[in-house]
């Protein structure tokens, strides 16, 4: 299968946030929002475009040493701010989380995040929660990967008042680290020279 993506970024964001009190974990929303056109013959019409999003994560030590997880999500509101939800488990048990609110031209805001609700379980086991108003109850829209340690959802949820389609990852780094797990990753994502 051979094709081409393309993003156009709304904006650039250029901040990376510390997702632990040592530094040794950074995460850099670079493209919050944009646009993907995905062409690819193997693809129904040859392809695909819609609403896409790129971040990058770095680090100096291998996640599974400092996190037990976490839950990211991220949505556009219908007013067109782009919503991102950073909940994470640090392996001391600690619950670092926080929220971004960026405007259509890449100015952001911290917020507070609402309470998580936690969702059902994966076919794997692989649990997770997501961040909703009080009232809210998410809805699982649809389901695009489902592992042994890690699930990407398509989840209708409420933040702030707003309704929000969320991209909902979840990563379970205790189950990343089972040595059964690390067996099956050359399988499930190969690394070709």
């Amino acid at each position: 299968m051979r094709g081409e993506i393309h993003l156009t970024p709304d904006f650039v964001g250029e901040q990376a946030f510390e997702l632990d009190k040592d530094g040794a974990h950074l995460w850099q929303p670079v493209a919050p929002s944009g646009r993907v056109k995905l062409t690819c013959d193997s693809l129904p019409g040859g392809g695909w475009s819609g609403e896409g999003y790129h971040d990058m994560n770095s680090g100096s030590r291998p996640l599974e040493e400092d996190f037990r997880g976490w839950d990211w999500t991220r949505g556009k509101t219908a007013d067109g701010r782009t919503v991102v939800v950073y909940d994470s488990v640090l392996a001391s048990g600690e619950n670092p989380r926080f929220g971004l609110r960026y405007d259509g031209q890449g100015a952001f805001s911290l917020f507070e995040p609402p309470v998580r609700r936690a969702l059902k379980r994966g076919f794997w086991g692989v649990g997770g929660g997501i961040a909703c108003d009080e009232t809210a109850s998410p809805y699982l829209r649809n389901i695009y990967e489902d592992t042994p340690f890690y699930r990407r959802s398509l989840i209708e949820t409420r933040i702030s008042g707003d309704h929000v389609s969320m991209m909902h990852e979840t990563l379970d780094c205790r189950r990343l680290a089972m040595p059964l797990v690390r067996l099956m990753l050359p399988f499930r994502m190969p690394r070709r020279a």
